[in-house]
């Protein structure tokens, strides 16, 4: 976990970014005049203090009614009633949500009550930890900090304001899943005990999605979220097919580090070093870090004395999809997933035997349009790193025959796509009309491409007008 800083410097913070935002400053001492108080809550003042970007900013007004907050507002511009109902209002222009302490009961419809003069620890009891329930005031800059988040960040703990509030949001559970993995912190007992009893069963699947997406995007350790899930009980009930992982024996030879599931969290933390521009491309590494490996748990055999795990990348597709399904509805993350997961194995078997650069361009060819050559390469690093017999910190060199599989690829350009077809349809539309024959005489041309190096068209013509007698 980051180490936290001092209130001081924290406050410095604060008074340089609202020395930024002139506008913010304006209305905050708008509603002060007004009778108002105005508190930065939430995740802005946690990041504050751990020293990470404040991106998005939660202000929460003390002392004014709704109409009130309202009219303050809509002195600076238009005004979105984005949840009056809820006491959150939106003033266009500003990526802020301003809010007004409120108590709610438990259900997906809530009964909600709005208080201005809700004392602090009342308000921020609602809230799921405590790192999340303190407040910085944005006239003062005083902390409000009724049940030690400070302290909590410090010591690196995870504990729930109000274990009673806690429990009727069952959203929450992954909340410290994630907040496991990105800030490295540990449920304290209480927590851990609400957790293993809490009903998840009513939480959507988008909702589930948000809080993976944070971990894995997020964490340099996203296991740590995975593993604690193992520990209290819940990983059975959230993701079996990882669960089924646990205890799946792999030969000491290739695997010293352990089970199935021990090797997957290696390569999980390994994955997200990785960087990428896009970080689409980094989910759907990390997924297939995650799920490369679920099929030894169906093909895993001992033959002639020693542990075999034959095909068992084809048969971890299928388990793949079906795990993924529970978390996203995304079917382009699943298909490139799922495509990572069925050639896992390539780039080392095509070193150790040679592939031609035919083999490599047919590889590019079937990853498409959902991933790439390096893709595969960065997914085959993680699961090489993800072998630590010496603890959970995964490895960090790069096999040499990685590098030579990226290097063919590279030379025959076709590390970050397949080679594109010579001939088009356009180019046979005067022997065969649009259709299946066409389709077929194109991936027939596409072949012969691929395998003999033929880059002319009229050749490729030539060589595919035979087809046109004989079925294809």
């Amino acid at each position: 976990m980051k180490s936290t800083r001092n209130l001081k410097s924290v406050q410095r913070d604060l008074e340089t970014l609202l020395d930024k935002q002139s506008l913010l400053k304006k209305i905050v001492n708008a509603i002060s005049q007004a009778g108002g108080r105005a508190l930065l809550v939430g995740g802005a003042v946690r990041d504050l203090f751990l020293g990470a970007p404040t991106k998005d900013l939660d202000i929460e007004i003390y002392g004014l009614k709704p109409d009130e907050l309202e009219g303050v507002l809509r002195s600076f511009g238009p005004v979105s009633l984005v949840g009056k109902q809820f006491g959150v209002l939106r003033l266009h222009g500003l990526d802020i949500d301003w809010s007004l302490p409120r108590s709610d009961s438990a259900g997906r419809k809530p009964e909600v009550s709005i208080n201005p003069h809700m004392p602090f620890e009342q308000a921020f009891a609602r809230r799921d930890l405590t790192i999340n329930a303190m407040g910085l005031d944005l006239k003062t800059f005083e902390l409000i900090d009724p049940f030690n988040g400070v302290h909590d960040l410090k010591n690196g703990v995870l504990r729930a304001p109000n274990a009673h509030f806690f429990d009727e949001d069952p959203l929450r559970l992954f909340r410290v899943m994630q907040f496991m993995g990105r800030l490295g912190m540990v449920p304290d007992e209480e927590l851990n005990r609400i957790c293993k009893k809490m009903d998840i069963s009513a939480v959507s699947r988008e909702r589930i999605e948000s809080e993976f997406e944070k971990m894995l995007l997020k964490s340099e350790h996203p296991s740590r979220g995975l593993r604690w899930l193992k520990e209290i009980g819940r990983l059975d009930e959230i993701l079996p097919e990882l669960a089924a992982t646990i205890g799946v024996r792999q030969p000491d030879q290739y695997h010293p580090e352990g089970d199935v599931f021990e090797h997957s969290m290696q390569a999980l933390d390994a994955a997200a070093r990785f960087d990428y521009d896009d970080p689409n491309i980094k989910l759907m590494v990390m997924y297939a870090a995650l799920c490369h490996d679920l099929g030894k748990v169906t093909t895993t055999r001992e033959i002639d004395g020693r542990l075999r795990s034959l095909e068992h990348a084809q048969a971890g597709v299928p388990i793949t999809k079906t795990m993924l399904s529970r978390i996203t509805q995304k079917k382009e993350l699943i298909d490139g997933v799922s495509k990572l997961v069925r050639y896992h194995m390539e780039p080392m078997i095509f070193v150790n035997g040679g592939a031609t650069s035919a083999a490599y361009k047919r590889l590019a060819h079937k990853l498409e349009p959902h991933t790439t050559i390096q893709y595969i390469a960065d997914l085959s690093l993680a699961d090489r790193q993800g072998r630590n017999p010496n603890g959970s910190e995964p490895l960090t060199d790069i096999p040499e025959e990685l590098k030579v599989f990226l290097h063919h690829a590279g030379q025959i350009q076709v590390k970050y796509g397949a080679e594109k077809p010579v001939l088009l349809g356009r180019d046979i539309a005067d022997i065969v009309a649009p259709g299946p024959q066409m389709g077929k005489l194109l991936a027939r041309a596409y072949d012969i491409q691929i395998e003999e190096g033929i880059t002319d068209k009229e050749e490729l013509k030539k060589r595919i007008k035979p087809f046109l007698k004989k079925p294809l």
